[in-house]
């Protein structure tokens, strides 16, 4: 009898017919609690697709779509700054892909497609800066820094964490923006001199403003919504966008080259650009200005137009060979440096 039953169970889950459902392999490169509310309401509209997610920073992501070109893993790669979505796409490592939600983006999230030649496409904004804890400092009596300058001031020696540009994309735009505000030499001299102020140089770009939400560290050098999101939160973070100017992100979107499951991929492509989705992100504490001209920015959000914004040079500072070589000059001149 139990031979039977297990014959016969054998034979209904080998039906012809049976519906099976896609899969999508998702990388996402934006804080968890809004990559699993996106998996979430995806599979809820979509109970055809099973999501396989993972959180990487995104140079993490990058490494990861890299290493697995020659058999791909990943189908589709949402969320960090742009610059390794760019890269991924000169390496032939990310697909063409002309959404249907094209038109209804904004102009620079569609300049990010066009520069990328429709490798990759923007999917959020926002400006680098940082934020503090203002009880620590007033603890401390710390002086609030309001432009890059100050974050050199020795009574901050030991209160800043920032992330390691090779994991994190929100570092690397650090690096590259004070290279295009400074020059590159200047930009190096003054990551040196920062460097005895640093206590940590983290994986994640968010981590060193939730270190600052927590009273772990006194300030974190990240983009401003994630400052934001720990203030809405309930924690004492004043936001800052430095006075010489910032960078910011187009935080970008990538199919992946070769992936085994494209069509669901495309799917979760084209949805993630819709209105209704981009309006729904502040819910997870997403922050950052939308990409579709529809959607409504968090009230919350940074205002871009107040903020002294450099022309920040993506096809330069995304470009492989520029990549490459300043993250090696971090590495030899500024990773190596013991903390103090």
């Amino acid at each position: 009898m139990k031979l039977l039953k297990c014959a016969l169970l054998g034979a209904l889950v080998t039906l012809p017919g049976a519906a099976v459902a896609a899969e999508l392999n998702l990388i996402c490169s934006a804080d968890v609690v809004i990559c699993e509310r996106l998996v979430s309401e995806f599979e809820g509209g979509h109970p055809d697709i099973d999501v396989n997610m993972i959180r990487l920073s995104s140079g993490e992501a990058y490494a990861k779509v890299r290493a697995e070109a020659r058999n791909p893993q990943t189908d589709l790669w949402w969320g960090g700054t742009g610059d390794p979505h760019l890269q991924a796409g000169q390496d032939g490592l990310s697909a063409q892909y002309k959404s249907s939600m094209l038109d209804e983006l904004q102009d620079w999230a569609q300049g990010q497609a066009k520069v990328s030649d429709y490798h990759t496409v923007g999917v959020y904004s926002g400006a680098l800066g940082w934020g503090y804890n203002t009880e620590i400092f007033k603890e401390k009596g710390i002086d609030a820094p309001k432009c890059w300058a100050d974050l050199l001031d020795p009574a901050l020696k030991g209160e800043i964490q920032i992330a390691d540009p090779n994991s994190s994309g929100t570092a690397y735009t650090t690096l590259a923006t004070l290279v295009q505000l400074m020059g590159e030499d200047e930009a190096f001299d003054f990551l040196k001199k920062m460097h005895a102020n640093v206590s940590q140089y983290t994986k994640s770009g968010s981590a060193p403003v939730k270190s600052a939400a927590r009273g772990e560290t006194g300030l974190g050098i990240v983009f401003q919504h994630d400052a934001v999101a720990q203030a809405v939160a309930g924690f004492p973070v004043a936001v800052v966008a430095p006075c010489e100017g910032t960078g910011y992100e187009i935080g970008s979107m990538s199919l992946i080259e070769g992936a085994q499951n494209p069509e669901p991929a495309k799917v979760f492509y084209d949805w993630v650009l819709t209105s209704e989705v981009q309006n729904m992100m502040p819910e997870a504490g997403s922050f950052q200005i939308p990409s579709n001209a529809k959607a409504t920015p968090p009230a919350e959000a940074p205002d871009l137009s107040t903020i002294k914004l450099i022309d920040y040079d993506f096809a330069e500072y995304g470009s492989a060979e520029r990549r490459k070589a300043l993250l090696a000059r971090w590495d030899d001149e500024i990773g190596s440096l013991p903390l103090q």
